[in-house]
């Protein structure tokens, strides 16, 4: 970050246009950064993102299970910025050139002084294209409603059918990956199973079938601790949830999910939260990309080997953390604390100030398993919460995550009625024809 120039005029005498940045991704990280330095008059800040909305991917899992309305957890960019000095610009960047400082999108192209890449990662099926192209990710707004879509179009046809093997494979659900999406999918999906299917299908009552839940390592929630994993196997074996460790899947075709030991399943649906891979783009040299194709970047979030064009969150692979050798854990906390430490920076140069290496700080980790269920980590999982006080741990910071008050209001009334009643309101089926 050392080549940024000092956007304030020394003199006094003349005023110093303000500088560009485009920033790519409007994500935790891209967010924050935004906000924070468009704070400052000396800088015009344009934020692209091919969506016109920003959205809480944690609780993305809430919507695909029927839970939580979609604009629950999301919001319209232009509205979120109307009080900011930041203009928004949807897009989707194809290619950069660093030599003309040029961001070309599908439709358009825009100009910069420094550029932000912001963009988060994607679903990494890992080149295997059935997987690709059958199984039901959990990243996105649209792979939510995908997902909800079709649980309950699955349900309807196994109502209907009169043959018990097919019925048996329709109501057989698989999750690919032992994370906190993986985990808390699995756990929303078993509650409604022993809760909901009575009341709306009773034609399934007693019928069989299952959810597995499938991880290559030796554990779920891997990265917290070794009490967590207990509790969370616990948990989910109670649910009914059948876990399988130390495998991998390798194949979906034909209703046929194989495993990497030639087990196979035979199942109706497979929910795929098994890996991420960065977005990458024209222009970036490939060795400016590390492990899983993050740009790799100094202490100050710069890439190396480009001028003036930085990375932060999930876009992002930092090595200079002496906590942190590999890279940090791609998830919320780290985006949302480079985004406000590089906004920082900027802010420092255009008042002439020193800059600041980022160092992150972990609040801890924590996930939603069911009900009453919650496991929290704190201090580098030196504490462990389980159980209610868990929970409502998870709720309150979540909660306080959301990026407006209607947000928040609307998620803790929509938490409330499945709390108390132990269901929700929005098992519809919409399509969109698109």
């Amino acid at each position: 970050m050392s080549d940024l120039s000092n956007p304030a005029d020394a003199t006094g005498h003349m005023p110093v246009p303000a500088k560009k940045i485009v920033v790519i991704g409007g994500g935790f990280a891209g967010v924050n950064f935004a906000q924070d330095v468009a704070k400052n008059k000396s800088y015009q800040v344009t934020l692209v993102d091919k969506n016109n909305y920003n959205y809480f991917p944690p609780l993305l899992y809430q919507v695909s299970t029927s839970f939580l309305e979609p604009s629950s957890i999301s919001y319209p960019f232009r509205k979120l910025f109307r009080k900011d000095n930041i203009r928004f610009r949807m897009g989707e960047p194809v290619k950069v050139d660093p030599d003309t400082k040029t961001v070309y999108l599908k439709d358009g192209e825009l100009t910069y002084d420094y550029l932000v890449f912001a963009a988060g990662a994607k679903t990494n099926f890992f080149g295997n294209q059935n997987i690709a192209q059958n199984a039901i990710p959990m990243k996105t707004i649209d792979d939510g409603l995908r997902m909800r879509n079709a649980l309950l179009q699955t349900l309807e046809r196994a109502t209907i059918t009169k043959d018990a093997a097919e019925r048996k494979r329709l109501l057989t659900i698989v999750v690919a990956g032992g994370g906190p999406t993986g985990v808390e999918v699995s756990g929303m999906l078993a509650e409604m199973r022993k809760y909901i299917f009575a009341k709306d299908y009773p034609e399934l009552i007693n019928q069989p079938g299952g959810i597995y839940i499938v991880d290559g390592g030796t554990a779920l929630l891997g990265a917290m601790s070794e009490k967590t994993h207990q509790d969370a196997y616990k948990v989910l074996t109670r649910l009914g949830v059948r876990v399988k460790l130390n495998l991998h899947v390798n194949d979906y075709l034909d209703g046929k999910i194989t495993l990497s030991n030639g087990e196979v399943i035979e199942a109706g649906t497979l929910i795929w939260a098994a890996g991420i891979t960065a977005n990458t783009f024209d222009g970036i040299p490939a060795n400016s990309l590390g492990v899983g194709k993050r740009m790799i970047t100094d202490e100050y979030n710069q890439v190396t080997g480009l001028r003036d064009v930085y990375a932060i969150g999930d876009a992002s692979i930092q090595t200079t953390d002496e906590a942190y050798p590999k890279g940090h854990p791609q998830i919320a906390q780290v985006a949302i604390q480079q985004g406000r430490t590089l906004a920082a920076n900027f802010i420092a140069i255009a008042k002439g100030k020193p800059l600041k290496a980022f160092k992150y700080f972990d609040k801890g980790d924590m996930a939603i398993i069911g009900r009453n269920k919650a496991v929290v980590d704190l201090f580098k999982h030196k504490v462990h919460f389980n159980g209610i006080i868990a929970l409502f741990m998870w709720l309150f910071i979540h909660l306080i995550s959301l990026v407006n008050y209607r947000n928040k209001l609307r998620t803790l009334y929509n938490w409330a009625v499945a709390y108390i009643s132990r269901d929700q309101s929005f098992r519809m089926i919409f399509k969109s024809g698109d």
